[in-house]
């Protein structure tokens, strides 16, 4: 299907306040800015559908795009997929945990597996930085809980859409939706790869079922012998739009990696020039912490107009009124997971484009 004349996205006032631009950088049928008239009428058709299942959260245009584009656009699978994907969300509480989710095994943890977000490639999206060949699950489990984990995993990805993305977004003047994601695999040998790979399964459903359309470009660095090949039969079975996403590479991987992420957004340890104070994978350096371009997430906002709208408490006249004290430092976790790679045979494989 040939894409379409470039034409502002159809908005919807009860669900879309967007305050970062709404049309794709690149012309893609499907993709906000480029939908035909039809496509428009599915996002309309699938907003009525879940709005007669009684839905009145996340139902705005780009993220109803999403789940459409993950389904090719057949409005009843989307629908499905959709609804699944709320009642999980119910199921763990997320939109409770994410304002006051903290995670303070965080540094203990990374001393296992690194993962964190790093600035920004070329194309101004952020760059989604993981290290698998230290992971140990049984040391990890005596840091933290596997419960733990996949919280902080769907807390990570609601904070990548909401403020990363956005913020990313107003600095490149373009609508960006998805990240550059490096995994880096140096250490997985033979005897650990069956942990690596077992705990990127545990972790792959969560990215294809709940957050779909979030990978833009996937570089496998530091590929361990044999994995070559399993990828050679592997992408054989994978969407052709999602296979020109991911390049599997060697030892040798610097220059491919850096022609896609500018040397001063790339740590040291990959081949580039930055050193953070404090270290690279503790920065979360990136437009979300400029001023120019950050702004507070809407779950940010939510959490203090529910604040704002609490009833005061007045303390008994005898009760000597105590010193205000400081206000609390809001934390926000830095690790921050991008959609995975689903695990097909031994090896990870790209979750859904």
């Amino acid at each position: 299907m040939a894409t379409p004349a470039p034409a502002p996205l159809e908005i919807d006032a009860k669900y879309d306040d967007y305050d970062f631009p709404t049309t794709a950088p690149v012309a893609q049928n499907g993709h906000p800015g480029y939908l035909t008239s039809q496509q428009q009428a599915q996002v309309h058709q699938l907003r009525l559908l879940l709005e007669s299942e009684g839905f009145t959260k996340r139902l705005d245009t780009l993220t109803l795009l999403r789940f459409l584009r993950a389904r090719k656009f057949d409005v009843e699978l989307a629908k499905q997929m959709f609804v699944e994907c709320e009642k999980w969300r119910q199921e763990i509480k997320l939109d409770d945990t994410v304002p006051t989710w903290e995670y303070p095994e965080k540094e203990d943890m990374f001393k296992y597996y690194p993962q964190y977000y790093h600035k920004t490639d070329k194309d101004g999206r952020p760059v989604y930085i993981e290290q698998l060949g230290g992971i140990d699950l049984t040391a990890m489990y005596k840091i933290t809980t596997a419960e733990r984990m996949l919280t902080n995993l769907a807390v990570e990805y609601e904070r990548l859409a909401d403020p990363r993305l956005p913020a990313c977004s107003r600095k490149a003047g373009t609508l960006l939706e998805t990240c550059c994601t490096v995994m880096d695999l140096k250490g997985v040998g033979l005897t650990k790869a069956p942990q690596v790979y077992s705990y990127v399964r545990q972790v792959s459903g969560m990215s294809q079922n709940y957050y779909p359309e979030r990978l833009g470009r996937l570089y496998i660095i530091n590929a361990p012998w044999g994995f070559s090949t399993v990828w050679g039969v592997v992408k054989g079975w994978l969407d052709p739009v999602t296979v020109q996403k991911i390049h599997v590479l060697g030892s040798g991987y610097q220059k491919e990696l850096l022609a896609q992420v500018p040397a001063e957004n790339l740590p040291k340890q990959f081949g580039g020039s930055c050193e953070c104070a404090g270290g690279c994978p503790f920065s979360d350096m990136g437009p979300w912490r400029e001023a120019e371009w950050a702004r507070p997430a809407k779950w940010e906002e939510t959490e203090t107009a529910a604040a704002e709208a609490a009833p005061a408490v007045v303390a008994p006249a005898e009760v000597k009124e105590a010193p205000a004290a400081e206000p609390a430092v809001p934390v926000v976790a830095v690790t921050a997971e991008e959609p995975k790679v689903d695990a097909i045979a031994a090896a990870p494989a790209p979750a859904a484009a």
